[in-house]
């Protein structure tokens, strides 16, 4: 029963459903994201490599015919990620070409040498491979102390053109109101994350109500494409290796 519920939850993290209101302080956030990748996600096949693959929470959600999950080479992350390779932070350990898609969700901003990591992007893509690229543009700072930048969508255009991409679609994430109040659920969340049973009751209690009120008045007022939470983009590699 305890698994069952374990299971409940972690799938909710990632692909919440109406029950996600009460069992996700990020249940905003999360699902604008869910929304886009499975729009997206359509784009990305063949042979795909998911760089920072977690868990590999999305996977079913792309048309790929091989999935290779890539993570940096610590003890924590062979010991809690599904990644099928790792490697240095710098080099990934993969010849030039040898991927017709790459993901990348919720990474970059955790990435100190960006320059480096889209060229090894690009090394890796067979020329008009495509990249599926997400990263948070109004969020706290997670992570620590391994959380480096935010990006606008001016700012992404511009580094990743600079590394032989083009861009096919850029989605704006939850650009509304309900970045206001996801952003009030990820304050109560960091103010009662040491204390699980009491984050737990408040994702459960107030959490839900702000979800509820965040979802219906967003309803009711225009979108704002300056202020939102998350960037994904679908691009193309244009240059050949």
């Amino acid at each position: 029963m305890i698994k069952a519920i374990e299971n409940i939850v972690a799938k909710e993290q990632f692909e919440p459903s109406f029950i996600g209101i009460f069992l996700n302080p990020f249940f905003i956030a999360r699902r604008g994201l869910l929304k886009s990748i499975k729009e997206l996600g359509k784009e990305i096949t063949g042979k795909t490599l998911d760089v920072g693959c977690g868990t590999k929470p999305y996977e079913k959600f792309f048309n790929c015919q091989e999935y290779v999950g890539l993570e940096i080479e610590t003890t924590i992350n062979r010991e809690k990620k599904q990644a099928d390779y790792f490697y240095d932070g710098k080099k990934f350990p993969f010849e030039n070409g040898g991927f017709d898609s790459v993901v990348t969700n919720q990474v970059l901003e955790h990435v100190f040498n960006p320059d480096e990591f889209l060229s090894e992007i690009n090394r890796v893509l067979k020329k008009d491979g495509k990249l599926l690229l997400t990263v948070p543009f109004v969020w706290d700072e997670h992570e620590q102390p391994y959380d480096y930048a935010r990006y606008s969508s001016f700012g992404l255009k511009s580094l990743l053109e600079k590394h032989g991409f083009e861009l096919i679609k850029h989605h704006k994430s939850v650009n509304n109101f309900g970045a206001v109040i996801q952003l009030m659920n990820a304050y109560l969340y960091k103010i009662t994350y040491r204390i699980p049973l009491v984050r737990q009751l408040t994702t459960i209690t107030l959490g839900s109500i702000i979800n509820f009120l965040g979802i219906i008045i967003s309803k009711l007022l225009p979108k704002n494409n300056d202020l939102y939470l998350d960037n994904i983009i679908l691009a193309r590699k244009l240059n050949g290796i």
